[in-house]
């Protein structure tokens, strides 16, 4: 351990345990999202399944509530359940990331976990950090225990990207084909064209650039953290595009992320497909684990959302931010369902049946609400803090002034033409909504002021289940 090091852990140790010591006075903290200990969280990174656990790495600004210096914080669990906060495995202590560990991916090879990730270096001077006075390069480093890492590598050295983009190259991705193993880098192109610069290797070791994967007509202007992978046969190439103009039912957030079914290696920008409506989605990285299932977890947050957005956890009680709770992924009618994993359920406690006879109910958050209907219109409000209203194929996420931040609504339409069933885990200060068996997910922030909530239900027919929710154990 270097001496630069020792100082971060140093100075890591003394803030998580001042956080910790006021943890109980933090009543926005979450029970079942994976958050940071304190400070900032935003993308998830290095999801795999290894020797028998789950690992899921983040970025962690714990020295900065709005941001900052990156670090990568890690929790591990064997059943998606109960979680163990590893601490930090990286920080940014070598010339190749002395200004932030960026996102990156795992593989598992030969016994070991393999990271790679963006080292990211900012020059002093007159420099946009974009064309110029920015070091990016792609870092390896290896683990036989999925702790412990050794001695961080060049990959791919930041000089060595093709010369028709900027310095904005980052967040690999990396996964084996075959015999070979291939990297996805997201990039921005001097042009200001997002794209996916794609690299092969034989050994992990030595990469070769093989060709770039772009549209024909601009679709934003970078590709954030790409991820490419099969299910069921098809190929799948998942972006987060920023700088594409906002509409009323797409690309309603300030940044998108979404994907493209391939054809043929190709994609066309009108069936891109959004992973997610709600008012806090990004950057999302998806792994199969030992069941063959392919999973997905987002970040529950946005950057560069200030004009727009202000979270209150941040100046009340120093941490902002949380992770998606897992979702499995699967194809069907041409576009990608997720849902939550099975093993949530066992978080069900006490349960209330509920149909059209009952409209006003009063519940303690946290709960989840199932419910399967018969009707063209339906409307679920909680209070008024937080109201969903569908009819017919349109449905609509309306947030309070006070409960969404800044927020107010988000619009999607279904594409089977109305809603027949839905599922929603709320959470203290969040909620993921999913319709349809996961055919379109809002996923939210959002702040009431009680912990009880009148739920009112308003729909011709219906039933369905509210259920208590217990705390997922090991989230600091």
């Amino acid at each position: 351990m270097s001496a630069l090091t020792s100082i971060l852990a140093a100075e890591l140790i003394k803030i998580e345990e001042t956080a910790a010591m006021d943890r109980e006075l933090q009543k926005q903290r979450l029970t079942h999202h994976l958050m940071p200990p304190t400070g900032w969280l935003n993308d998830p990174n290095g999801l795999c399944y290894f020797k028998g656990r789950y690992h899921v790495f983040f970025q962690y600004s714990p020295f900065d509530v709005e941001g900052g210096l990156k670090l990568w914080g890690h929790y591990s669990s064997e059943d998606l359940v109960s979680w163990r906060y590893e601490g930090v495995p990286l920080y940014p202590d070598s010339s190749y990331d002395c200004h932030g560990v960026y996102s990156g991916s795992a593989i598992v090879e030969d016994e070991k976990l393999h990271l790679f990730f963006t080292g990211n270096v900012k020059m002093d001077g007159d420099y946009d950090h974009i064309n110029n006075g920015r070091e990016a390069s792609t870092l390896h480093v290896e683990s036989e225990d999925g702790i412990h890492f050794g001695v961080k590598e060049v990959a791919v050295d930041y000089q060595d990207y093709p010369e028709t983009y900027t310095r904005h190259v980052r967040d690999p991705k990396v996964w084996k084909d075959d015999d070979a193993y291939f990297m996805a880098l997201g990039g921005r192109k001097k042009n200001d064209q997002g794209a996916v610069l794609i690299y092969r290797s034989e050994n992990l070791k030595n990469w070769t650039y093989e060709r770039e994967i772009t549209t024909e007509e601009p679709f934003g202007y970078m590709w954030e953290c790409p991820d490419m992978f099969k299910i069921e046969g098809q190929q799948v190439l998942s972006v987060s595009p920023q700088g594409l103009k906002r509409e009323e039912y797409r690309f309603q957030n300030v940044y998108q992320s979404g994907y493209f079914l391939l054809k043929d290696g190709k994609m066309d920008v009108k069936e891109f497909q959004e992973w997610d409506m709600g008012f806090d989605f990004y950057a999302p990285q998806t792994f199969e684990d030992a069941k063959g299932r392919r999973i997905l977890i987002g970040w529950m947050g946005l950057p560069d959302v200030e004009g727009e957005y202000t979270n209150p956890t941040a100046e009340k009680e120093g941490w902002q931010h949380c992770l998606t709770v897992p979702r499995e992924i699967r194809l069907y009618n041409g576009r990608l369902y997720q849902y939550p994993v099975e093993e949530l359920k066992v978080l069900r406690g006490r349960d209330f049946r509920i149909d059209e006879t009952q409209e006003n109910i009063e519940v303690f958050r946290p709960f989840e609400l199932e419910m399967k209907l018969d009707t063209r219109m339906c409307r679920i409000s909680f209070g008024m803090d937080l109201i969903l209203e569908a009819d017919g194929p349109k449905v609509w996420l309306r947030l309070s002034k006070e409960a969404g931040a800044g927020r107010r609504q988000r619009n999607a339409i279904l594409p089977s033409g109305s809603l027949k069933e839905l599922r929603m885990l709320v959470d203290t200060t969040a909620v993921e909504i999913y319709l349809n068996h996961g055919e379109i997910v809002f996923s939210t922030r959002y702040y009431p002021e009680k912990m009880s909530q009148t739920v009112k239900l308003e729909a011709e027919k219906f039933q369905g289940y509210i259920y208590e929710l217990k705390e997922m154990t090991g989230i600091k």
